[in-house]
């Protein structure tokens, strides 16, 4: 129960911050819709009473699903990749509210 509300916590508060005018906000909203994400993908591995998936110290038979602990791996080194690039273009667009006008060089707001 508290893993469900901990995941639409993090969901509620991602979308929230998803809808804010906020590029660096989005970025974080975006961060925790994909932590959110990753924490269901590790309760379909039924790692809480289940073995560790090592061959020669568990069971087969009773050791989790090592599957979904790979996705979240990878889920996790992608988010770290979109998050930095993200932020990336966050820095350089901090100022796209002002168009400058290529002819005279004038702001315009």
């Amino acid at each position: 129960m508290i893993l469900a509300a901990t995941i639409g916590v993090l969901v509620a508060g991602g979308v929230y911050l998803l809808l804010q005018r906020s590029m660096v906000r989005a970025v974080f909203g975006i961060t925790l819709i994909s932590h959110a994400a990753n924490l269901i993908l590790l309760t379909t591995g039924v790692p809480a009473w289940r073995g560790e998936p090592l061959a020669d110290r568990t069971d087969p038979a009773l050791a989790g699903d090592p599957l979904p602990m790979a996705f979240v791996l990878t889920a996790i080194v992608i988010t770290l990749a979109v998050t930095v690039f993200m932020l990336m273009l966050a820095v350089l667009g901090h100022n796209d509210d002002t168009r400058r006008t290529p002819a005279t060089g004038e702001t315009h707001n």
